[in-house]
C-alpha cells in the first residue's frame, strides 16, 4: 500500500489492529457529531493565496518554553498508546525525540515514565489528570519530576468519561468484553505476536508502578471510572502548581472566560481542545472556539490547540486561526499502528512537507508569520 497520508495510514491501521483497539482511538462520544465538525470545520478554513514572492528560504521551527521545535506540533497524550504497537510509547517518543519535537507521555500509557524517559535525547512532557487518589498523582509528579519530565499537561475536561458508544460494539468495555478482545486477535496474527505476545506486560505503566502490582487492561475502565473527580474546581489544582517547577499547561479549554480564568491561575499554556469529540459532542470544533480564546488571551499565555488535525496544512490553519502550536493526537497513533516508530517518523516528515507547500502558496517565510492575514477576508 502506498503512503501518503493520514488518511492512507488510518486505513492500514484499521486492517492491522483489532476492532476494540481501532475503534477506541476512532471513535467519540454519542453520534460523534463534534468528532466529525472537528475535521470538516478545519478543513474549512480558507487561506489566501499569495505568489512571486521569493519563498526560497522557509523556517516550519518554533521556540516554546525555551525549547526549539522542528514544527509546530507535539505528539499528545493518547491512553493505551503502548497497545497500537510493541511498546508503543517508546517508539512513538523516539520518533518525536528524532525530529525535534516533544512527545507527551499519558498517566493511563502502557509504558511507564521510567521506561520512556531514559531512551530520549530531550525531555518530554507528561499528562495527568485530576482524580480522586491523590496518592497516585503526587507519585506521578514526583517521578515525572525526577525523570527530567519538562512540562505538565494537565487534563481538565474529563471529570467524568463521555459516553462512547462504539467502545461497547467493538469490545473494549461491556459485556462479555475479555473473550471478544480474544477472538479478535485471533483474527489478527500480526498484531496477536508483535504486541499481544511480545509486547508484554500490557498493563498501566505509571499506576502499576504506584500500585507496586500490575494494574490490566481488564482494570483500566474500572479504574478510571471510580476515580475521576467531578468535583474538580481551579482550587484543585492550586497545590500542583506550587509543587511543578516548569511550565504547566492546562488541557480541555473551549471558552474565553475558561482561558481567562487559567490565565489567572497561572498556567503557562492552555490547549484548546474538546478531547477529539471524546467527551461532550455538540460542543464546539476546536477550529471555531479558537479564534474567540486568541482574541481573549493572546500574549498573556501560550495558545496550543488540537482536535482535527490531520495533515500539515491543519497545522497552518491551526495557527493563522491564533495558535501559537499544535497537537496530534489520532494521526501519529494511526501511523503506529501501521508502521511502529518508522511510521511515526515518516508521518511527521509528511506534515512538514505539507507546512511546505501551504507556506510557500500562502507567502510567508517562518511560523511567526502565520497569522490572521492569512485568512481570506483577513486584511
Amino acid at each position: 500500500m502506498i503512503i501518503s497520508s493520514t488518511t492512507d495510514y488510518r486505513a492500514a491501521a484499521q486492517r492491522r489492529l483489532p476492532p476494540f483497539l481501532f475503534h477506541y482511538v476512532d471513535g467519540g462520544a454519542y453520534a460523534e457529531k463534534t468528532l466529525a465538525r472537528n475535521v470538516a470545520d478545519l478543513a474549512e478554513v480558507a487561506l489566501r493565496q499569495r505568489v512571486l514572492r521569493d519563498m526560497s528560504q522557509l523556517d516550519t521551527s518554533i521556540e516554546l518554553f525555551g525549547e526549539k521545535l522542528s514544527i509546530p506540533t507535539v505528539l499528545a497524550p493518547v491512553g493505551l498508546t503502548g497497545m497500537y504497537a510493541r511498546r508503543g510509547e517508546v517508539q512513538a517518543a523516539m520518533a518525536a525525540d528524532k525530529k525535534g519535537i516533544p512527545f507527551t507521555l499519558s498517566s493511563v500509557s502502557v509504558c511507564p515514565i521510567e521506561e520512556v524517559a531514559p531512551r530520549l535525547k530531550r525531555s518530554m512532557w507528561f499528562q495527568l489528570y485530576v482524580l480522586k487518589d491523590r496518592g497516585f498523582m503526587q507519585n506521578a509528579l514526583e517521578r515525572a519530576q525526577a525523570a527530567g519530565v519538562s512540562a505538565l499537561v494537565f487534563t481538565v475536561d474529563m471529570p467524568v468519561p463521555g459516553a462512547r458508544y462504539r467502545d461497547a460494539h467493538s469490545g473494549m468495555s461491556g459485556p462479555g468484553a475479555a473473550l471478544r478482545r480474544y477472538a479478535q486477535a485471533v483474527t489478527h496474527p500480526h498484531w496477536a505476536f508483535s504486541v499481544g505476545l511480545f509486547g508484554r506486560p500490557h498493563t498501566l505503566g505509571n499506576i502499576s508502578a504506584y500500585k507496586g502490582k500490575n494494574v490490566s487492561l481488564e482494570d483500566y475502565m474500572g479504574y478510571l471510572g471510580e476515580n475521576f473527580d467531578p468535583s474538580i474546581s481551579w482550587k484543585d489544582l492550586e497545590w500542583i502548581r506550587d509543587f511543578w517547577k516548569g511550565p504547566m499547561l492546562i488541557k480541555g479549554i473551549l471558552d474565553p472566560e475558561d482561558a481567562k480564568d487559567a490565565v489567572r491561575f497561572g498556567a503557562d499554556g492552555i490547549i484548546v481542545s474538546n478531547h477529539g469529540g471524546r467527551q461532550l459532542d455538540g460542543v464546539l470544533s476546536s477550529a471555531r472556539a479558537l479564534p474567540p480564546i486568541a482574541d481573549a488571551v493572546k500574549g498573556q499565555i501560550k495558545i496550543l490547540a488540537d482536535s482535527g488535525i490531520r495533515n500539515g496544512l491543519d497545522i497552518v490553519r491551526m495557527l493563522a486561526l491564533g495558535a501559537d502550536c499544535t497537537l496530534i493526537g489520532r494521526a501519529f497513533v494511526y501511523a503506529l499502528a501501521a508502521g511502529g516508530e518508522a511510521g511515526v517518523t515518516n508521518l511527521l516528515e509528511l506534515l512538514e512537507k505539507e507546512m511546505r507547500v501551504a507556506m510557500t502558496l500562502t507567502s510567508v517565510r517562518n511560523v511567526a508569520e502565520i497569522t490572521g492575514d492569512l485568512l481570506v477576508g483577513a486584511g
